[in-house]
């Protein structure tokens, strides 16, 4: 599957004929600085939870693309209310087919806000199936057991998960976490964009390798395949 990397947690993956794009934040993020959001194709545009850091980009890119937004009914409501078209509801627990595959929604520990303040649901995270291949994105989150349900759902060819430690996982939990969801392969984000999260990335890549398991840290604006 064809991965690009755009900072922070924003990646996108092709998969089924169609761009999905998952957390867009790169016009806040000054290590993202070189990358054009016009330039960014999307017809899918999932959002983990309302925290600016993930949600940016999101009014933006799906105004011009006219993708459809997929989020907890919070974040349909939100983006509903700010005149884009194209939104879908998902909460955790439900699952939905589209053209691409299937989307199901797992809880994520982590906090939610909008950047007004305003109550935005709860955190989640998106296994996705496709012809082209599984993968499940984490979104922001603590270790948890739940995430054993993911495996119970869909064998997976990958996952995404935080890395940065201090707001989310660190390593050496996002490690246990890969083991859980039984996914040998691992891309890892939300590090390095803040001063709080900043990682040794040749020791994290040196951690996962020492468990079994490949940690994929690309540049950002890298495509890589995975």
């Amino acid at each position: 599957m064809k991965l690009n990397y755009y900072g922070h947690s924003c990646f996108s993956v092709v998969a089924g004929g169609k761009h999905i794009l998952f957390d867009p934040f790169i016009t806040g993020n000054e290590l993202a600085k070189e990358i054009n959001i016009d330039e960014i194709k999307a017809d899918y545009i999932f959002v983990s939870h309302g925290h600016y850091d993930h949600i940016l980009d999101v009014e933006t890119i799906a105004n011009r693309t006219g993708a459809m937004v997929v989020g907890i009914y919070e974040v349909y409501d939100y983006f509903s209310k700010k005149g884009v078209k194209n939104v879908h509801p998902l909460n955790p627990g439900g699952k939905v087919t589209f053209d691409f595959g299937t989307a199901k929604s797992f809880i994520a520990q982590h906090s939610a806000s909008f950047p007004d303040g305003s109550y935005a649901g709860v955190a989640c995270g998106y296994a996705l199936t496709t012809d082209d291949g599984n993968l499940y994105y984490s979104g922001d989150t603590g270790l948890t057991l739940d995430m054993e349900l993911v495996a119970k759902w869909v064998d997976l060819d990958f996952a995404v998960f935080p890395i940065g430690d201090m707001l989310t996982m660190g390593v050496e939990d996002a490690i246990e976490a890969a083991k859980l969801v039984k996914a040998n392969k691992v891309l890892g984000v939300h590090y390095d964009t803040f001063g709080f999260i900043k990682i040794d990335k040749d020791e994290a890549v040196s951690e996962f390798e020492k468990a079994g398991l490949k940690l994929f840290l690309p540049g950002i604006g890298e495509s890589i395949e995975i």
